[in-house]
């Protein structure tokens, strides 16, 4: 199974991804890791990115490009893999059709993780973080016992900048700009299959797993 998995900030495609990984038995990709191993690594992909955060900007597409390239050569991508957070832009989505398409090894979907705006701004400015151990809660799904307190150390429970309304409304407006197109691009290969993100997510889990039987 070859799967990208799309859809806004907040719709659970990371819980998701770790669910999916294991059920198909393929490696769970996503930017981040792959971003951290060449660095950590030190390889020259690496020295590139860490050239351009650095100096404060954005790594290009081409250097992301290329380490998710060689990530896919890695020998337990061979029967499959799972993609989070990759593509990005219609851009990355073209480069990576032509990857696959070159190694002979199509993707079999994109996966859409389908949520309200509405929704995600009350999932994430919801959420609140334990200053001490880190531990998550959130003011409607996951309450502390004891408000603003942390059950596991009784440290003290804070909202990050990141979960802010304005900053979370900022995130939409850049998906709906520069990530959603790929939607339509993933529709036009006739690849994409859409699924509600609502519920709890072993509900959302054997939907993904029965829409993509």
């Amino acid at each position: 199974m070859r799967l990208v998995l799309v859809g806004p900030p907040g719709a659970g495609k990371g819980t998701q991804a770790v669910h999916l990984a294991s059920h198909y038995g393929i490696p769970h990709i996503s930017t981040g890791d792959i971003f951290r191993y060449n660095i950590k690594e030190n390889t020259e992909l690496g020295q590139k990115a860490k050239s351009y955060m650095d100096a404060g900007n954005l790594v290009p597409d081409s250097v992301t490009n290329e380490m998710v390239a060689n990530r896919l050569t890695h020998a337990d991508a061979k029967a499959g893999f799972l993609l989070d957070g990759f593509p990005r832009n219609v851009v990355q989505a073209e480069v990576l059709r032509d990857i696959l398409k070159t190694a002979g090894t199509p993707l079999d979907a994109a996966l859409e993780f389908v949520l309200d705006d509405a929704e995600i701004i009350r999932r994430l400015s919801g959420r609140r973080v334990c200053r001490g151990c880190g531990a998550t809660f959130h003011v409607e799904y996951e309450k502390p016992k004891v408000d603003g307190v942390c059950d596991k150390c009784q440290g003290e429970l804070y909202q990050r900048t990141d979960d802010s309304e304005e900053v979370i409304a900022h995130r939409l407006s850049v998906y709906a700009e520069q990530t959603k197109p790929i939607i339509d691009f993933y529709r036009a290969e006739g690849l994409l299959i859409s699924i509600p993100a609502v519920g709890e997510v072993s509900d959302i889990f054997a939907n993904a797993v029965a829409a993509l039987a």
